[in-house]
Formats: structure tokens, C-alpha cells, sequence
């Protein structure tokens, strides 16, 4: 056995662990069917499946492909499947029939142990368009208590109608891919509180060389503090690219998480960490008298940047306050210099990682966040909705885009929204919890969306 020097796998195999001989990659259930895909490596293959708790399996057919739709099955029903060849056998695999949105990326079901040595669940949706025309997206596995290390990417090249996978990065936690220069980028933690780490991809996300460490971390499920991040968009202002991230973690009784921002020339080597530049740490203090009242630790975390319209660069903050936003602004002519409070901002989607980007056809901002609602649990991630700003001060509801406030808040998340604008189009990617999730929190689902002629809503 060699060493290896890549970050990339496909797929990742702790020793020891039931991976199976053939490696179900990708799963996609719908209302009455269930479509899976495996690594090819034979020439042809029998499927089995069975409902949960039914004693035998069925054979439901053969085929040369990769790929299977077991179809015509009970909708809301949980079912097991696996693919064989000869000898060769890929571990059971679970998924649950139901109504769904947007387009399944992929499903991991609560109870189904394939990654149970990173997590149970889906988390940490980043979307990427890629120079040379494809779709890119990626999500962690996590779990409390778990690793928590290992990011799967699938591939769209049909504008996000089909998706296959592509690889799998391990240790990569909370990653954001972005485009530089031409090249695939992902900057993600080791793990939860982990290491900051930068690595690149040359051909499309297929592999990853080795990669970079920024700044060493920690492991915060000791309750040591490390770095947080979340897929936020990168941004390039002024001759650098800023992306923001945290100190802290949540187990943290003083301050919780301070704010911090990275930044590198935009001409310099992103993998040399010499080249980037990180503010100090800030804590949360209580800037302003309407925030006097609140109690420590105050929430502050998963900050996205913006350029106001009077063209200071901020990091805007997800916030224990319901319905505001902390500002900070970012001294862009010392990168090394704390961040400095801005200002409180209205916005009714603050108890979830929220994104702003900026619209230069329409000039206006734009979020596609989770929107809490009146009589709501702060907690509430059941409705998602197309929010708009001229100012980034005040802002309001386009439009609802999954209204799920009949259903119990505890079973329904579309949460963590990573979207990019497509011409007349808003695409997203979505960490959505549905059809009996583990709760609202612990995703089922990475699904694909597209908002057509937004600007025109």
C-alpha cells in the first residue's frame, strides 16, 4: 500500500468499513419510484430490492448500465436495494418514496449507515457553473458527535435537469467551491472547527491535489474553539477576494463566534497561505442600546459579504436578534484590521445562513433565504422565499418559494441556500428535509432549483 497525495476519492473507503464491493454513489427517490447509480466496474448487473422489514429480497431485473429506476413502488414507503455482479455485491442501501422539489441532487436516508463514519446527513450545499459549461454541487455528511469530514460533488451538464456524481473530498467540511481565474477552487474546514483548508481541481472537479492548509483549527466537539465557515459566496472588490468565516464554537459560553474575514490579492497564488490575510477575531459587543437587552452568548455566525451602495465592503451577520442582521464593515485597505460594526439591519430570514448578492441589471440585492413568518418558532425553516433590496437596508418579499407553513416545522427544512444568477434566471441549491426526515435540521435532501425571469416577479 502507497501513500497518497490527493484529496480527492471515488470513492473514500475507511479501512474496515462495509463500502461494498460495488459503490452505490448516488440516490434519487421520487413519489413512486427510486433512481441509483453505482461506480461501473462490470458488464452487467442484477438489482434487488425489498420493502423495509419485508423478510426476502426481489429480483427486479438486470442491466449493462450503471444506473437503475426501480419503478410503479408505494409512495411514502421506506425500501432496500442493492446491485450484485457475480461475486461482487454493494452494500444495502435506503431510500423513501414521496413527493419532492426542485430536482434531487441527492438523498442520504436518516437511517442508512453508508457514511456513517463522517455523518447521517446532508448539509453545506455549494453550486458552482464551471468555465467550460457544466454544473458543479456539493454537500458534506454530518452528524453531532460524528467526523464529519467528507464532501461529495455531483455533475450537472444539462443545466441542472440530470446529475451524476463526480468525486468525493475527505477531510472537507462546511466547503464553498468558486471559480478563479478559470480554475475550480474549494475552501472548506478539515471538520467542524477543523483546519482551514484551500485545494484545486483541474479537471472539473474529478480530482484535487493535496490540500493547502491556511490556518490550523481545532476540534469543537471538546468544546475548544476552531474555525467556522459556511458556503458563502467568494467575493472579488478591489483588487482582492474576501470570503468570511469564524472563531468559535457553539458550545462557547462568552462569546460564542467572532467575526473574522479573509482576503488575497487577486493576482496572487491562492495556494500559498502566505498570500492571504485574515482579520483579527471579533467578539460580539453591544453596540447599539436596542441590544443591551439581549443575553450572552449572543448568536453571530455565517456571515455573507456585500458592497453597499455607498461602497463599503460588509459582512453582514446571522444574528440572535428575530427579524435583524449584524453589519460589519471590512477596512479594505488593511486586510489585517478587525471589522468594525456597521449598522442593525431588517430582515425577516435571520435564524438560518442566509446569502446576499448583488444584481447589476436590476441594481438591486437579492436572497434566497429561509424567511421566519408570524407565530413562528425561531427555528421555523418550512418557507423559503425571493427576497429584494435597493439599498440592502430595507427589504422585501418577492415571492414565496416553498410555502410549507401547514406542515409541522419539525419535518420540513429548505435551509442554507447556495444560488447564483443565469441571465434571466436564479438557480439554486437547496439542504432540504422532507418525507420523514431525522427533523427538520438533519437533511435528507440536496435538491436543485431554478427561478425563472426573477427579475420580472
Amino acid at each position: 500500500m502507497k501513500g497518497y497525495n490527493y484529496w480527492s476519492y471515488a470513492p473514500y473507503k475507511p479501512f474496515f468499513a462495509e463500502v461494498g464491493d460495488i459503490y452505490i454513489c448516488r440516490i434519487a427517490p421520487g413519489e413512486d419510484n427510486i433512481h441509483f447509480e453505482w461506480l461501473e466496474t462490470e458488464s452487467e448487473y442484477e438489482v434487488f430490492y425489498r420493502r423495509r422489514g419485508e423478510e426476502d429480497f426481489a429480483s427486479c431485473g438486470t442491466t449493462d448500465k450503471n444506473e437503475y429506476d426501480l419503478l410503479n413502488l408505494e409512495t411514502e414507503t421506506d425500501y432496500e436495494f442493492y446491485v450484485c455482479s457475480g461475486e461482487k455485491k454493494s452494500r444495502i442501501r435506503l431510500a423513501r418514496t414521496g413527493k419532492t422539489v426542485g430536482t434531487v441532487v441527492n438523498y442520504l436516508h436518516p437511517d442508512d449507515e453508508a457514511y456513517s463514519f463522517s455523518g447521517k446527513y446532508l448539509c453545506s450545499p455549494s453550486l458552482v457553473r464551471h468555465p467550460e459549461g457544466f454544473l458543479l454541487a456539493s454537500m458534506d455528511v454530518f452528524c453531532g458527535e460524528c467526523p464529519q469530514n467528507l464532501t461529495l460533488i455531483f455533475r450537472s451538464d444539462d443545466n441542472g435537469e440530470t446529475w451524476h456524481y463526480v468525486s468525493e473530498l475527505m477531510p472537507c467540511f462546511w466547503g464553498k467551491m468558486f471559480i478563479h481565474k478559470g480554475e475550480l477552487y474549494m475552501l472548506s474546514c478539515s471538520t467542524e472547527y477543523g483546519d482551514l483548508l484551500i485545494g484545486k481541481s483541474t479537471d472539473g472537479g474529478k480530482t484535487f491535489s493535496a490540500p493547502v492548509t491556511l490556518l490550523r483549527g481545532s476540534n469543537g466537539k471538546n468544546g475548544n474553539s476552531g474555525f467556522h465557515k459556511n458556503p458563502q459566496n467568494v467575493m472579488a472588490w478591489g483588487g482582492r477576494i474576501y470570503e468570511t468565516l469564524e472563531w468559535g464554537t457553539w458550545k462557547n459560553t462568552e462569546y460564542g463566534h467572532a467575526a473574522m474575514v479573509m482576503s488575497c490579492d487577486v493576482n496572487d497564488d491562492l495556494l500559498v497561505p502566505e498570500n492571504w490575510s485574515f482579520t483579527e477575531p471579533v467578539k460580539f459587543d453591544y453596540f447599539v442600546p436596542e441590544l443591551e437587552a439581549l443575553q450572552k452568548p449572543v448568536m453571530t455566525i455565517e456571515g455573507t459579504l456585500a458592497v453597499s451602495p455607498e461602497g463599503e465592503l460588509l459582512n453582514i451577520m446571522r444574528f440572535g436578534k428575530r427579524n435583524n442582521v449584524l453589519a460589519y464593515k471590512v477596512n479594505t485597505e488593511n486586510p489585517e484590521a478587525p471589522l468594525e460594526f456597521n449598522s442593525l439591519i431588517h430582515f425577516e430570514a435571520n435564524f438560518s445562513k442566509f446569502m446576499i448578492k448583488y444584481d447589476a441589471v436590476s441594481k438591486k440585492y437579492y436572497s434566497v433565504a429561509t424567511r421566519l413568518y408570524e407565530n413562528s418558532s425561531e427555528w421555523a425553516r418550512n418557507l423559503l422565499s425571493l427576497m429584494s433590496s435597493a439599498d440592502l437596508k430595507n427589504w422585501e418579499v418577492v415571492c414565496d418559494l416553498m410555502d410549507y407553513r401547514h406542515c409541522d416545522c419539525e419535518e420540513i427544512g429548505f435551509q442554507y441556500v447556495d444560488f447564483e444568477f443565469e441571465g434571466n434566471d436564479i438557480i439554486y441549491l437547496c439542504r432540504t428535509a422532507m418525507n420523514n426526515p431525522h427533523n427538520f435540521h438533519d437533511a435528507n435532501y440536496s435538491t436543485f432549483h431554478r427561478i425563472k425571469n426573477f427579475r420580472d416577479l
